[in-house]
C-alpha cells in the first residue's frame, strides 16, 4: 500500500507502519507531555501498550486516561479533564475508536474553558462562547475504520440526565495531525470491524442523500461508499488484508469529511437507541439503514440510481437497496431491531428524541414523529413494504 501525506481536511499521515512517526507528530505541534485518551477495553491491549512504550523509550512523558465508556458520558470527560490538569499535560493523543477519539477531543477542548460543557453543544453559534486560547492541541490515532472522528470538529457525548447524545462542537476541535495506520486495526473483533465499517457507510450514504448543494461532499461520499462495498467483505473474510483495511480507513475519514453536508434519519434514530439501550452505534446504523432509505425513496430515488450505476449495478433505487441488504446479510448484520436485542417498549420515547436530534434536519424528507415511528416499526419487524 502506498504511503501518502494529505492535508484535507487536516494533516494526515496515512499508511502501514506510520504509527512510528507519532513522536515526530508530537514535536510538530509542540506537544511535550501528552495525555493518551482511549477506552477502557483498549487500554491494556498490546496495540496501546506498544505505543505507550514507544513514546516512553523516546523520553516522552506520556500519561494515560482510559475511563471512557463505549458510549461516552459527561462524567468520562470530567474525569479526563481532572487527570489532564493534575498531570500538567499540554495536549491529547486521542486513540482508539469513536469513543476514545470523541472523548479525547472534548477533553482537549474543555481543558481551558470555564463554562459547562453543554454550553458548547452544536446549536447555532454556541461554539463562539469558547475561549480559543484554552483549547489544547489533539493528535488523532484511529484504531478502527468507522466513525471518522479523527477528521471531525465535534465529539458526541451522552447527557445521562436526559439520556440523549449531544454534539459538542468547535472548529478548533479538529485534530492537528492524524496518523491513519491500517496495521492498528488488525486486532479488531469481527463485530467491531463490521459495525465500524457500516458506520462509515452510513456517514457516506446519508451525506450523499442529504439535501442541499455540496458537490465536493457528494463526490467524496460516493467514492467512500464504493470503498466500503468492495473492501469491508474482504476485511471480514481476511482480517490481515492490510490493503483492504487501508481502504476502509480512507472510507471512514471520507464519511466524516462528507457529512459536513448533513446526516439524516439513520443517525437520528440510532442516537436515541444507542443512548437508551447502549447499543453499538455503527451496528445500530446498519440495522436502520434500509428502512430509512425505503422511507425516503421518493426524495432520493434518482440520486441512488446514479449511485447504483457508479457501483456497477443496474441504475435504479431497487438495485442499490438489494445490494445493501445483501451486504448486510453477508456481513452478519442483524436484519431487525429485535434480532439486535432492542424491543419496542421505548418506541414513543425514541421517536420523540429522534425528531429533535441534530442530525434529523438533514433527512431528505422531514422526519416527523409519525415518520420516525413508522421507520422504527419497520426496523423492529423487518417489514420492507413501501
Amino acid at each position: 500500500m502506498t504511503n501518502a501525506n494529505w492535508n484535507y481536511p487536516t494533516a494526515m499521515r496515512f499508511g502501514a507502519g506510520r504509527i512510528a512517526e507519532l513522536h515526530e507528530a508530537l514535536a510538530a505541534v509542540g506537544m511535550k507531555k501528552p495525555l493518551l485518551v482511549t477506552d477502557a477495553g483498549l487500554a491494556t491491549l498490546p496495540v496501546t501498550l506498544s505505543v505507550l512504550g514507544m513514546l516512553k523509550e523516546r523520553g516522552i512523558d506520556v500519561g494515560l486516561f482510559s475511563e471512557v465508556k463505549p458510549n461516552p458520558v459527561a462524567a468520562n470527560v470530567e474525569a479526563g479533564i481532572e487527570v489532564l490538569r493534575a498531570g500538567g499535560h499540554d495536549g491529547v493523543i486521542a486513540f482508539g475508536g469513536g469513543s476514545g477519539l470523541d472523548t479525547g477531543k472534548v477533553i482537549a477542548f474543555m481543558a481551558g474553558q470555564t463554562r459547562p460543557m453543554w454550553d458548547f453543544e452544536d446549536v447555532g453559534d454556541w461554539w463562539t462562547r469558547a475561549d480559543p486560547a484554552g483549547i489544547l492541541p489533539t493528535i488523532a490515532v484511529p484504531t478502527t475504520a468507522g466513525t471518522g472522528s479523527e477528521v471531525g470538529r465535534a465529539g458526541v457525548i451522552t447527557d445521562e440526565r436526559s439520556q440523549t447524545k449531544k454534539v459538542i462542537f468547535h472548529p478548533l476541535m479538529m485534530p492537528k495531525i492524524v496518523i491513519a495506520d491500517p496495521e492498528l486495526t488488525i486486532g479488531m473483533p469481527p463485530f467491531i470491524t463490521v459495525g465500524t465499517g457500516m458506520d462509515a457507510l452510513a456517514h457516506c450514504l446519508e451525506a450523499y442523500c442529504a439535501p442541499g448543494y455540496h458537490p465536493m461532499a457528494d463526490g467524496i461520499a460516493v467514492e467512500g461508499i464504493r470503498l466500503v462495498f468492495e473492501n469491508l467483505p474482504k476485511v471480514v473474510a481476511n482480517p490481515n488484508d492490510i490493503v483492504a483495511r487501508g481502504h476502509m480507513m480512507s472510507a471512514a475519514a471520507m464519511g466524516a469529511t462528507a457529512f459536513q453536508k448533513g446526516l439524516g434519519g439513520i443517525h437520528a434514530l440510532s442516537h436515541p437507541v444507542g443512548a437508551l439501550y447502549d447499543t453499538h452505534h455503527g451496528m445500530t446504523n446498519a440495522v436502520f439503514m434500509p428502512y430509512v432509505l425505503i422511507s425516503n425513496k421518493s426524495a432520493v430515488e434518482g440520486r441512488l440510481a446514479r449511485l447504483a450505476a457508479y457501483l456497477g449495478l443496474a441504475p435504479n433505487f431497487d438495485a442499490f437497496l438489494h445490494a445493501l441488504v445483501g451486504l448486510r446479510l453477508r456481513l452478519g448484520v442483524p436484519h431487525t431491531l429485535k434480532d439486535f436485542g432492542v424491543n419496542g417498549d421505548k418506541r414513543e420515547q425514541i421517536a420523540d428524541m429522534a425528531v429533535v436530534d441534530p442530525t434529523a434536519g438533514g433527512n431528505p424528507i422531514e422526519l416527523t414523529r409519525d415518520r420516525a415511528l413508522e421507520i422504527f416499526d419497520r426496523a423492529l419487524t423487518g417489514r420492507s413494504s413501501r
